[in-house]
């Protein structure tokens, strides 16, 4: 059985680049809403100060985040001029090759990595009832 997968990621707004960094969110996800039909979910909140932003993702599979994934480096090295990896956090088992990448990327950025891999239960509601 597929079990669902969410990934989410902190990161410290670099002073003075908030204003910038949320054109550049929409200019991003607006093209991956059309490239990556897999993907669930693909939500950003920036916090009341304006230093952090979250980006949440959730994937109904393993193999709808490997897709997501593609071209993660090239969005990662544009959205590094505006922000700095603070934590990511998976939740499900994301496969090796993707929680292996997430482990250098912490390491590399100085952020933390924290698995959340057992799925006890739950649902993700596409459309409400």
């Amino acid at each position: 059985m597929s079990e669902p997968i969410v990934f989410i990621s902190h990161h410290r707004v670099k002073p003075g680049k908030a204003e910038e960094l949320k054109p550049l969110i929409a200019e991003i996800w607006s093209a991956m809403k059309t490239e990556k039909p897999r993907t669930l979910m693909n939500l950003a909140y920036v916090n009341e100060e304006g230093t952090e932003v979250a980006f949440m993702h959730a994937f109904a599979d393993i193999e709808a985040m490997q897709l997501h994934w593609q071209g993660a480096d090239e969005r990662a090295q544009q959205a590094y001029e505006y922000i700095e990896p603070i934590r990511f956090e998976i939740y499900g088992a994301a496969g090796e090759q993707i929680v292996g990448g997430m482990r250098a990327e912490a390491a590399g950025g100085g952020a933390t990595l924290t698995l959340w891999s057992e799925f006890v239960g739950g649902f993700l509601r596409l459309a409400p009832g």
